[in-house]
């Protein structure tokens, strides 16, 4: 079975939605949480299946998980923590790749981790090498076999030296939840600074560990020999702010993102009123408005922190089809995140893409036969159409296509929206969207 969405498009998404804590930090947090010989307290936990999916493999490795979710908190008692039965942990992780930064806060609880085949979104290689290199130059002990990798560290875990070739969020992450509990002083350069990362950061210290982050991306981690809980309120999910921001500028729309912060969306906001879209910021939120007349093409170009975030790129693609002029968009973060633009040509849009580096400087996708810059003509007026979702940022990129499109849209395989936008269909209910749901047979 599958989750298909009707959509009726043309229509201005009117009103006001609430976004809680941000996907791509939640579930690092409920990991840290393992670490720790205390409980901990997480709140502003937003209701999607990553946190179900890292919720019951924390369960599996023998930590006590109270939910409350009306209230957004967890209650996370890893007193108990356990090895998990391996067909267990793949049953239940599925295409999730959390379990690789279980590895760090196991090996140390345990001595002893597994990590089944992982999945995750199409957009790009995503390798776990740079997570395996760390590991093993840590001291672990890697074993690959054919149904998964398994990890020992009988000697337990030693600081080390570690030089990232690129600013890997997943790496950085991975790096952290293993260094605070090694023996020694770890020293990371490279490193990612995304506000994400920073918010873990501030996790691992509430709970005792030393870490101090230079302005030249080098993160210096001191290894303690006991981490305690913690007590934190996550911060809010940017991604689905923008998300909601660009679905507004694609209809026509007003919409208020309570829980939205400007701190971390200072670039998306910049970018946003170059488009022609306009923002009012205030204590509880952000509004995102088309202001009336004509969007503008802009220049863009995708970066780690503090550039303009990737996943930002694909729903802001949508309201780019309706700028006046040539928009060009050069993606250096995932080598094939522009799959999704084929679902927009079949709508309508006029949409080209190109395997040369295209409106900004050269980069690591340039010689490797990768098409990875667009260039987008408007305005081009959308059409209905089938659209199946290829992955979680692409899926709610084609919905925002939908609800902009004139027509009855299929979405078919939206569950994978719930990956990251929570109750995602009761907030387009809350924003006047016309759509009906429903479960049909592959």
């Amino acid at each position: 079975m599958t989750d298909l969405l009707y959509v009726d498009g043309g229509n201005p998404l009117r009103g006001e939605i609430t976004v809680r804590g941000a996907k791509n930090f939640v579930s690092k947090a409920m990991v840290a949480a393992l670490l720790g010989e205390t409980p901990s307290l997480l709140r502003n936990v937003p209701e999607i299946r990553d946190v179900a999916v890292v919720t019951g493999l924390l369960e599996l490795h023998g930590v006590r998980v109270d939910a409350d979710p009306g209230a957004g908190t967890l209650h996370l008692d890893p007193s108990a923590v356990e090895s998990a039965h391996v067909a267990d942990i793949d049953t239940h992780a599925g295409a999730s790749r959390i379990p690789i930064l279980f590895c760090g806060p196991l090996l140390h609880r345990l001595g002893e981790a597994f990590i089944p085949d992982l999945g995750g979104c199409r957009i790009g290689d995503r390798p776990i090498n740079y997570h395996l290199d760390i590991l093993r130059q840590f001291g672990a002990e890697v074993d690959k076999t054919p149904t998964g990798i398994y990890l020992r560290a009988p000697r337990g875990l030693q600081g080390t030296k570690i030089a990232l070739p690129y600013p890997s969020v997943g790496a950085t992450e991975q790096l952290l939840l293993t260094a605070v509990r090694a023996e020694g002083i770890t020293e990371l350069s490279g490193a990612a600074i995304e506000p994400e990362i920073m918010d873990l950061v501030n996790v691992l210290q509430k709970m005792g560990a030393i870490i101090s982050v230079d302005t030249d991306r080098v993160i210096r981690i001191e290894g303690v020999d006991r981490l305690d809980g913690y007590q934190h309120t996550a911060l809010a999910d940017r991604v689905e702010a923008a998300s909601w921001g660009s679905a507004a500028l694609a209809t026509g729309g007003d919409v208020f993102v309570r829980g939205a912060t400007q701190p971390e969306m200072t670039t998306f906001l910049n970018t946003f009123r170059k488009v022609g879209g306009e923002f009012v910021v205030q204590d509880e939120g952000i509004r995102f408005f088309h202001p009336g007349g004509d969007l503008h093409s802009i220049q863009l170009e995708t970066d780690v922190h503090p550039g303009f975030m990737t996943d930002w790129q694909q729903p802001l693609v949508v309201a780019l089809t309706q700028a006046r002029g040539l928009s060009i968009v050069h993606e250096t973060v995932y080598e094939n995140r522009f799959g999704f633009v084929d679902a927009l040509i079949g709508m309508g849009a006029t949409i080209q893409v190109y395997k040369e580096c295209l409106g900004g400087r050269p980069c690591r996708f340039g010689q490797r036969n990768f098409y990875h810059s667009a260039v987008i003509s408007g305005p081009t007026p959308l059409s209905a159409a089938d659209i199946e979702v290829p992955d979680l940022r692409g899926g709610f990129s084609h919905l925002i296509a939908a609800l902009a499109a004139k027509g009855t849209s299929a979405v078919r395989g939206i569950s994978l929206i719930d990956r990251g936008y929570e109750h995602f269909t009761e907030k387009l209910e809350a924003l006047g969207a016309e759509f009906s749901r429903e479960a049909v047979r592959d």
